[in-house]
């Protein structure tokens, strides 16, 4: 395969083993499954079997393989929720092509959006989805369909050099690079999205494991859990953030003595947990498996990536839901997982110790004053080696040595620490700081982490740099959360837009963030000392957010540039002297 490039963010893998393995034992198993919508209305699952996804990837395979694709390997495709991800552009002819899951979940419309946005000439199909494209690519002459289940060809097995995956990082810092990674990859745990999500597909498919799709609307994706009931959950910290937050509101605004008896429950069960013991099932009955109906009352693994958890979250999400949470650590250059906790470890705020395809070792950074000698616990950039490291970044050989030196060692640009048991602890980031006109480094991920259990945030934006001594944030604010405020004050407002610019907001909501900041032991230079609160959110579709749902901050700073000049105009207009830090 000399080229392919992908739409931004489509991730092609090769199940390969797995995949193989899983049609030897579970072809009869369910495997893929979505909502079917019928006349506007969204129903139950519907389920693909493996074996019936082995016989479309054999399909789709062998009419990429007709028409000229030698890439040396069938391919496995998977619902993509976005249409526009599903473009592929092989260089190796004059073509551009999509392969269409064989669910009608894209339908006649999503499909004719790509043709008409794009240079596709050629569609490859199985005959229960050629009669609907066929209504209208009848109209588009430069288009070609290919029907795969008519030209089959024998099963070409990849070898291990063979590339597996080219996959675009997120985009976090700047332009999305793509990299490539070979067949030889491990993948021990459950992450989530883009390189993450490809592990956990491979890792399910691989036992046997039915993998339900959400609808792609995330307001509804609450809904999407209580039909699907899932028995491992593996998602993101904004999400478990999220419900976090909406439990504990809950209980707050519940009334004094079911407040009380949920601190009882939690209390007692937290106990029983930590030590060891069963809890009580009474809790469970009176107070928690209300709580587990949110997400189908099934859910036996919870599993966090892309991010750092939160410590208080994840204890609070075990006792609620009465399950094992177990975060990883890993990045697209490293086929997702560099270190993940053990089953049954009940210490939070770590990753976990190293997968066991790679080595991880740590490297000073003289500049942010972490080093190995560091005691009680050696500090510095994580570097990995090993099987799991990628190839490099496709066609960018400049890049790539910037982030892999001579020996192997991929330089991943965060800061960790080694605790006792061989745990690994991420405290810091290299590549995301920023100084203050002062000299003080500023992580700004870090600080965000901390007011997403605010209330009244549902995202936020830390900013500052080297011509101001104090940092200000934008926020995107939790509506209910600051509805119910408003109404709590008496305060009377026209829309959610003009709630936001109301200065008594501004200020209630910064308070608020000020005592999370305190509890959480926040330095008195990473406090935000003003904000700004906007009601639309943060999303991929503005372009403030990567798929895996981290900050652009270079984009998201030009698209607040006017607030930020804003705030520190207002700052220093206010008091003559203040950005000076205590």
């Amino acid at each position: 395969m000399e080229r392919v490039q992908f739409g931004n963010n489509l991730i092609l893998y090769n199940v390969g083993g797995a995949f193989r393995h899983a049609l030897e034992n579970f072809r009869d198993y369910k495997y893929l499954g979505t909502r079917i919508r019928v006349d506007g209305t969204v129903g139950e699952y519907k389920w693909m079997t493996y074996g019936e996804a082995g016989t479309a990837r054999s399909a789709i395979g062998s009419g990429l393989r007709h028409h000229g694709l030698q890439s040396g390997a069938c391919v496995g495709l998977y619902f993509i929720n976005r249409p526009e991800w599903m473009i592929v552009d092989h260089a190796c002819s004059a073509y551009s092509y999509i392969s269409v899951p064989l669910y009608d979940t894209l339908g006649p419309d999503a499909v004719k959006y790509i043709v008409n946005h794009s240079d596709v000439q050629a569609i490859f199909c199985v005959p229960s989805t050629l009669n609907t494209l066929l209504t209208f690519l009848s109209e588009i002459p430069s288009v070609r369909v290919i029907v795969g289940r008519s030209n089959m060809l024998p099963f070409c097995p990849p070898k291990p050099e063979d590339i597996a995956t080219i996959c675009y990082t997120s985009g976090t810092t700047g332009t999305p690079k793509s990299n490539f990674i070979p067949q030889t990859f491990t993948f021990p745990i459950f992450p989530w999205h883009t390189s993450m999500n490809g592990a956990n597909q491979i890792i399910a498919a691989y036992y046997g494991v039915a993998v339900g799709f959400y609808q792609g609307d995330n307001m509804k994706l609450m809904d999407d859990l209580a039909a699907l009931r899932p028995t491992i959950f593996s998602s993101v910290p904004r999400l478990y953030n999220r419900i976090y937050a909406g439990i504990t509101n809950a209980v707050k605004t519940s009334g004094v003595l079911k407040e009380r008896l949920f601190n009882a429950a939690y209390n007692s069960k937290k106990q029983a947990v930590l030590s060891g013991r069963k809890p009580s099932p009474m809790w469970d009955r009176l107070v928690f498996n209300k709580i587990k109906d949110k997400l189908g009352g099934r859910v036996r693994y919870m599993t966090s990536g892309a991010s750092p958890l939160s410590p208080d979250v994840m204890e609070f999400l075990r006792v609620c839901f009465g399950c094992d949470v177990i975060e990883g650590y890993g990045m697209t250059e490293t086929s997702c997982v560099i270190s993940s906790m053990d089953e049954g470890d009940y210490l939070t705020g770590h990753v976990g110790s190293p997968n066991p395809a790679c080595e991880i070792k740590l490297v000073d950074v003289p500049e942010m004053n972490y080093t190995s000698e560091d005691r009680p616990h050696p500090r510095g950039e994580i570097c990995v080696r090993g099987p799991i490291v990628f190839q490099g970044y496709f066609k960018d050989e400049v890049q790539t040595r910037e982030v892999i030196d001579s020996e192997g060692w991929l330089h991943t640009g965060d800061i960790g620490l080694w605790l006792p048991g061989g745990r690994l602890k991420i405290i810091d980031r290299k590549k995301n700081i920023f100084k203050l006109a002062q000299g003080e480094y500023i992580a700004p991920e870090k600080i965000e982490n901390v007011y997403a259990k605010c209330k009244f945030v549902a995202q936020c934006f830390v900013y500052g740099d080297s011509l101001n001594s104090c940092l200000v944030a934008v926020v995107c604010v939790e509506p209910d959360a600051l509805r119910q405020w408003a109404a709590s004050e008496g305060i009377e407002y026209e829309d959610l837009g003009k709630l936001c610019a109301d200065p008594r907001a501004r200020a209630a909501v910064l308070a608020e963030m000020d005592a999370i900041g305190k509890e959480a032991q926040l330095r008195g230079f990473e406090f935000a000392k003003s904000v700004t609160l906007v009601p639309e959110p943060f999303t991929v579709e503005n372009g403030l957010l990567t798929p895996t749902f981290k900050i652009k901050r270079p984009q998201a700073k030009a698209y607040f540039a006017q607030a930020i000049s804003s705030m520190y105009t207002e700052l220093s207009t206010s008091d003559p002297t203040p950005q000076k830090m205590l």
